[in-house]
């Protein structure tokens, strides 16, 4: 019988709801069913009714009338401070739904081609020091590596130089990506201006992987020109290029953003057609809705792009960005 009793006590617990914790929270701070009435925009039978039906969900008499005020009994003060609790508790929720709407809080995954890990710190350097409550998780690979995190919806948002397509993707330009091509600081095209790219076409060219953004422009740049590379050489990481440039391996083409990065600086050469022009696109999913948090960054890159990265870079139509994303 007592645990059919407790289930029963169990039972109608959840009967309990927050207007009725409401009204009687305010009874016993104001010791007077009319002033709570008045307090709570309702008629006094109204209040007297929510107490009662509290009274009988709890089985206990919760309220006692003494020196002309209404106050509660043992069971009505343990009431009371759970009630208290209990709606402090949903006040700080309600406090924090607000601020993940203004999408000061949360948490946002990006994914980033490896290429866009020398610039995305820059931007996200920026944006914490305004949303310090907001964490970010950076997941950096190859373009057939976020490919695959895309197609499978593992991010909020992507970064790619040559984005995915299909009517699912949502896309916008933000920071341009001029490809430049290099060569040793000694090789003799240094000393040329406006070179004809046929007098290089016999040297030998470090490529990235096949699907590497860079490597697509660059091959369809070659193509459309008529020219066929001769020798070909394939590293996987854009620093170990920089490098093997650098140190007479061979000429490439790469990120104008990856030169800035180390010690090593082959020279940019001269040559007709150069840099290629290229960009970053953010991208998103049509059939996914941006977190708060998300939505806020995308914002913020709108309006402040200029002020995390040199000016010169930034897209001419980056003002369009929140409409595209949050449109």
């Amino acid at each position: 019988m007592s645990m059919g009793k407790s289930s029963q006590g169990q039972l109608k617990l959840r009967h309990l709801s927050f207007r009725l914790l409401e009204v009687y929270v305010q009874v016993v701070r104001l010791g007077n069913i009319s002033a709570a009435a008045r307090a709570l925009h309702l008629t006094q039978p109204t209040v007297s009714l929510q107490l009662k039906k509290l009274a009988d969900i709890l089985g206990e008499p919760l309220l006692i009338s003494a020196e002309g005020r209404m106050q509660p009994t043992l069971v009505g003060q343990e009431l009371y401070r759970v009630a208290c609790d209990t709606l402090s508790r949903f006040e700080d929720f309600d406090a924090f739904i607000q601020q993940a709407r203004g999408g000061s809080v949360g948490h946002i995954n990006i994914g980033l081609v490896t290429t866009a890990k020398y610039v995305m710190p820059r931007i996200l350097g920026a944006f914490y020091r305004q949303f310090p409550q907001v964490k970010v998780t950076l997941n950096i690979g190859n373009r057939a590596h976020i490919l695959g995190r895309f197609e499978r919806q593992e991010d909020d948002l992507y970064l790619f130089s040559h984005p995915p397509s299909g009517e699912n993707v949502l896309s916008a330009r933000i920071i341009k990506n001029p490809l430049q091509l290099i060569a040793p600081k000694d090789h003799w095209a240094v000393e040329c201006q406006h070179l004809n790219f046929n007098a290089l076409k016999q040297e030998r060219f470090i490529m990235r992987e096949p699907g590497s953004a860079t490597r697509l422009m660059f091959e369809s740049w070659c193509s459309a020109q008529g020219i066929a590379l001769s020798d070909t050489m394939q590293i996987e990481s854009n620093e170990a290029i920089r490098l093997s440039v650098a140190s007479g391996l061979g000429l490439s083409v790469i990120s104008a953003h990856t030169l800035q990065e180390g010690r090593e600086k082959p020279a940019i050469l001269s040559v007709n057609g150069f840099p290629l022009e290229s960009n970053w696109y953010l991208v998103g999913r049509r059939d996914r809705r941006l977190p708060y948090a998300a939505m806020q960054l995308v914002s913020f890159m709108a309006s402040q792009l200029a002020d995390c990265i040199e000016p010169e870079w930034v897209a001419a139509d980056i003002q369009q960005l929140s409409q595209r994303f949050n449109g």
